[in-house]
């Protein structure tokens, strides 16, 4: 069984564009993503997948130079580029990534994948029932689920997000959801602003520059030091709009 985890990444973004190789304590935000998610003990292979627009010439380059393995599909149609990326990869078991999450924290990646393993589910995550901070977002689901979504999903609000068909449609699929002890979902730790980015090149700083530290040790920086959160509490999560 090969465990391939696909990391979406792009440059356009309506509030921070470029934001996947913006500097975080000397290295990109796409580098921390790799580099985190390879301390993962159950993924067997890391892609990212990126478009085919010219924008995004400079991720592949990127990739290309740091030896990262990238695969090019849909801008708009996510769901096609992430089912065309598992096929490419061989994939049997496909982990759902998304590249503005450069604290992700391969212990609860992994947990998340041996809920799903250990449960015979096609699909799992730690996000439908949230209580991790937002950033350690961790799907995974079989390539098989992931192909019938991909046949099946009409509508353009399930494309662009890859994984609403699975979670809307208990009755077709296997639906498995782990979550933490404490809520913790008050935190935002994902990339999407400014302020986000200015919390997150805080938390590097903090922990000069390594990229080893896990989730509990963020939750502690930040406990400690109420003004981080600060910075970006005012920020609202883009939804995902059904219809």
């Amino acid at each position: 069984m090969k465990i391939v985890a696909i990391i979406q990444a792009r440059m356009g973004s309506s509030r921070l564009p470029g934001k996947v190789l913006k500097d975080l304590g000397g290295a990109t935000v796409l580098d921390r993503v790799l580099n985190r998610l390879g301390r993962s003990k159950l993924i067997q292979e890391v892609l990212v997948a990126t478009t085919t627009e010219s924008a995004d010439d400079a991720i592949v380059e990127h990739c290309e130079r740091k030896a990262h393995k990238v695969f090019r599909g849909s801008e708009l149609d996510v769901l096609d580029r992430y089912y065309r990326a598992a096929k490419h990869s061989k994939a049997d078991v496909v982990v759902r990534i998304t590249s503005d999450c450069p604290v992700i924290d391969p212990g609860v990646t992994d947990a998340t994948i041996g809920a799903f393993l250990e449960r015979g589910a096609d699909y799992a995550s730690n996000t439908r029932v949230r209580s991790y901070p937002r950033g350690l977002d961790t799907e995974v689901m079989t390539v098989e689920a992931l192909e019938r979504a991909w046949r099946e999903s009409t509508k353009s609000y399930q494309r662009e997000h890859v994984t609403p068909y699975l979670y809307e449609n208990p009755d077709k699929f296997k639906l498995e959801g782990i979550e933490n002890d404490a809520d913790g979902s008050q935190h935002r730790w994902t990339l999407d602003t400014p302020e986000d980015l200015q919390l997150l090149q805080a938390i590097y700083a903090r922990f000069k520059g390594r990229d080893d530290f896990g989730w509990g040790e963020v939750l502690e920086l930040v406990e400690s030091d109420p003004s981080l959160a600060e910075i970006n509490r005012h920020i609202v999560q883009k939804a995902v709009h059904e219809g």
